[in-house]
C-alpha cells in the first residue's frame, strides 16, 4: 500500500490567503452597512449600470454589469421585489422590456455609495497613498497573471 506524503501548507505567508481574507472581511462589512438600506452588494453592478446609462434592455444590462444570464434573471427578480427596479415595455422593440431604477433606488443609491466609501476608508486606514497605489498595481498584476484583462471598476482599461 502506497503512503501519501504529507505536503505542508503554511497559509500565513501566502499573499493569496491575505487577499481572500481581506476580501471576505470587506464584503461582510459592505453587506452589514448596506442591509439597513435595503440593498445588497450583488445589486451594485446593476444599479450603477442603470444609473450611468439609464433604462436598459436586459441583454445590454448583462454586458454592462458583467453578470451571467441566469444570475441576472434571479437578481432582477430580487431587485424588483425590493422596489429597486421596474420593468416596462421598450417603445422601440415590442418584444423587449426595459429595466429602470425606481425613484426609491435613486434615493437610496447615494447613501449606498457613502456607506461603501466609509468601509473603504476604514479598511484603508493607515495605508499611505503610495502603498495604496502599490497594492492596486500588484492586484492588477495578479488579475493579469490569471488571464483576465485588467479594467478599472467603471469598465475602462487603466493607463
Amino acid at each position: 500500500m502506497q503512503q501519501h506524503q504529507r505536503v505542508p501548507w503554511a497559509s500565513g505567508p501566502a499573499p493569496t490567503f491575505w487577499i481572500n481574507h481581506a476580501s471576505r472581511l470587506i464584503m461582510r462589512r459592505f453587506e452589514e452597512r448596506l442591509r439597513p438600506l435595503g440593498f445588497g452588494m450583488a445589486y451594485l453592478p446593476v444599479a450603477i449600470a442603470l444609473e450611468e446609462h439609464g433604462p436598459l434592455q436586459q441583454k445590454d444590462l448583462l454586458a454592462y454589469a458583467r453578470i451571467e444570464q441566469p444570475t441576472m434573471t434571479a437578481l432582477l427578480a430580487r431587485m424588483e421585489r425590493d422596489r429597486l427596479i421596474a420593468r416596462k415595455s421598450d417603445p422601440t422593440d415590442a418584444r423587449a422590456r426595459l429595466v429602470t431604477l425606481t425613484p426609491h433606488a435613486k434615493s437610496v443609491l447615494s447613501n449606498v455609495k457613502k456607506a461603501m466609501a466609509t468601509v473603504v476608508d476604514e479598511a484603508m486606514a493607515g495605508v499611505s497613498k503610495a502603498n495604496r497605489d502599490v497594492l492596486i498595481g500588484a492586484l492588477q498584476l495578479v488579475v493579469r497573471n490569471l488571464g483576465e484583462e485588467v479594467t478599472d471598476p467603471d469598465g475602462a482599461r487603466p493607463q
